[in-house]
């Protein structure tokens, strides 16, 4: 009976430390799809959808997939505040990534263009 004991707890104490494990493995804070608004947006509409990937180096990807698709051209984080400022298309935003520790975590702050500026706000899918 007693090995039996020894042999359950050996099982739950490893569930629990490959679970931990793969929660650690989430990977880079801003890789993923992204569904928001960037207000006041009159060039591509108040509704925008961010893809983004981390290679190992830096950050990837597209906002607006389609037709109105504009690439990713910079992607610059500060960890130590967690602000990431992304360019493309002649685009900026400015934003700081709120409740990290979720996976629906999001970015909000604000954009602006030669064309305008406006509020901003994306959730992780």
């Amino acid at each position: 009976m007693f090995k039996r004991l020894i042999k359950g707890l050996a099982v739950i104490l490893g569930i629990g430390l490959l679970s931990t494990h793969l929660y650690a493995q989430e990977g880079h804070p801003l890789k993923g799809s992204w569904i928001g608004e960037w207000t006041g947006n009159s060039d591509h509409g108040d509704f925008v959808l961010i893809v983004m990937d981390w290679n190992g180096e830096e950050v990837t990807g597209m906002i607006n997939p389609g037709t109105d698709n504009m690439e990713i051209e910079n992607v610059d984080l500060d960890p130590s505040n967690w602000s990431v400022e992304i360019s493309a298309g002649g685009h900026t935003i400015e934003a700081t990534i709120e409740n990290l520790e979720l996976p629906s975590r999001s970015l909000a702050g604000s954009w602006s263009s030669s064309n305008g500026r406006g509020a901003f706000e994306i959730v992780r899918q």
